[in-house]
């Protein structure tokens, strides 16, 4: 959730958005309202399906840059971010959405460019190829000067800015010039030279994500896919109770996996109908050109260098006595405006569920992935249903483009300043894209705005519906 003003119409996004002054106000009832319907139902966001959680810690990094836009020249900080990793670790970061600013202490989940703006854009893989073939993977200034035709020193802030300017090139579609003329012969060089390579595996993931089948059985296998050299395997939390195990396939216990190993869970024969899930755990360093998003609209990141880092996966496995015994995922999909609902049944017996208002049906032993379309940049919540109590429920906020890509209006946050209007060549007040510091003006003025709040709920839950579920 996040607050914002609009520059100018929001052209195809519904209503206009209200005053920020006013959503301020309306910010803590709407999370109340929030926190009421997850208290009320199984609500639970799309899974990222594994690899780093980490917190931004913002620009560490930077030089300056220039964007040139319809009404005017805008200065901003342009270089490397760096995220904490939850569990241990460092990583370093780019921007891929220019005028989106980071949100203080924003939490951010690595995850398939499929689930960012990345999956749309078609110079993705020469961004990674920017990635990996300068500023901090080429650590040699020098010689990294020398190969992009620099002339002159070419310090850590031009390498910095220079590479962030021509990934912005690539994945804003937007005119930007790097202000120092070292880290702009530097984005010329990358900008012209890039080549496409392929999106990066993730550091860590579960293939696939939840499996089903009766009690008395084997269920999966579920396939580990890693870089690290070695992999922790947890047991459900509930393992003692259920008498769940997870083992290999002989029915061996297994506690440790390498990347293309197997595991199973193994329900007791007489188990209760129920659900449980593992946990696999790493340590290794993060792919470079992995994505990363965060869930408060703070704009998407791309990995430019990892120190060791903790990474995780999950996997689940429902199983019942009699019935279709359906194994659900979900995954974001940009290319198709929405979000994948996968169904594998692995009973006999067909399995029909209902979703966005529609019926689908799944034979037995066979799998159909739905796509549910919906609104970007909005709010999403829908709700998968069948027979025998079966449901579901899945929140988010799709956010497939940049901020360029959506309608030509630049928006901005309250919890970091927009670029700013250039007033001249000299001009060195800069705004920094990741800044996390709310504007002056807001503590000024939220008590008088409070009597706002009212009308700034009713305005933003119906500007913020999701559409087309």
């Amino acid at each position: 959730m996040f607050a914002s003003f609009s520059a100018g119409p929001a052209r195809g996004r519904g209503p206009v958005r209200v005053a920020a002054g006013a959503l301020v106000s309306g910010l803590v009832t709407t999370a109340v309202l929030a926190g009421a319907g997850r208290a009320a139902a199984d609500e639970e966001t799309v899974p990222d399906h594994g690899g780093a959680a980490a917190t931004i810690e913002g620009l560490k990094t930077y030089g300056a840059a220039v964007i040139h836009g319809a009404t005017g020249d805008q200065q901003v900080s342009a270089g490397l971010f760096e995220m904490s990793v939850e569990g241990g670790g460092m990583l370093q970061t780019y921007c891929v959405d220019i005028q989106t600013p980071t949100q203080q202490d924003a939490k951010y989940h690595e995850t398939a460019w499929s689930g960012t703006s990345l999956g749309v854009n078609k110079d993705a893989g020469r961004i990674r190829w920017i990635l990996r073939n300068s500023y901090p993977q080429v650590n040699d200034l020098a010689a990294l000067a020398k190969k992009a035709g620099v002339r002159g020193r070419l310090t850590e802030q031009d390498a910095a800015a220079g590479t962030q300017v021509a990934i912005w090139r690539y994945s804003d579609d937007v005119s930007v010039d790097a202000v120092d003329p070292q880290a702009e012969q530097l984005a010329d060089y990358l900008r012209k030279h890039a080549r496409d390579q392929g999106e990066p595996k993730a550091s860590l993931a579960l293939d696939p994500p939840a499996v089903s089948g009766r009690p008395g059985e084997r269920l999966g296998p579920v396939t580990v896919r890693t870089d690290a050299r070695s992999v922790t395997i947890s047991p459900p939390a509930d393992a003692t109770t259920s008498g769940v195990r997870i083992v290999d396939k002989d029915g061996e216990p297994v506690t440790t996996a390498t990347d293309g190993g197997q595991v199973f869970f193994e329900v007791p024969e007489d188990a209760a109908a129920g659900t449980v899930e593992l946990t696999a755990q790493a340590s290794t360093t993060v792919p470079v050109g992995r994505a990363f998003v965060s869930e408060s609209r703070s704009q998407t990141q791309i990995l430019a260098g990892s120190s060791e880092s903790t990474v995780s996966a999950t996997a689940s496995a429902t199983w019942a006595l009699k019935g279709a015994i359906p194994a659900l995922s979900v995954r974001e999909n940009c290319a198709k405006g929405g979000v994948d609902v996968t169904v594998a049944n692995q009973d006999d017996e067909p399995f029909t569920f209902e979703v966005a208002g529609a019926e689908h049906t799944v034979a037995g032993g066979e799998s159909r992935t739905v796509t549910v379309p919906l609104s970007e940049d909005r709010p999403y919540d829908f709700t998968v249903t069948g027979p025998n109590g079966f449901e579901r429920r899945f929140t988010g906020m799709l956010d497939c483009l940049t901020r360029a890509a959506e309608t030509g209006t630049t928006t901005h946050t309250l919890t970091g300043p927009a670029p700013n209007p250039l007033t001249g060549p000299t001009d060195t007040n800069l705004a920094e894209t990741g800044s996390s510091g709310a504007t002056p003006w807001i503590a000024g003025t939220a008590i008088a705005l409070v009597v706002l709040g009212g009308a700034g709920l009713v305005l933003t839950r119906r500007g913020n519906a999701p559409s087309g579920d």
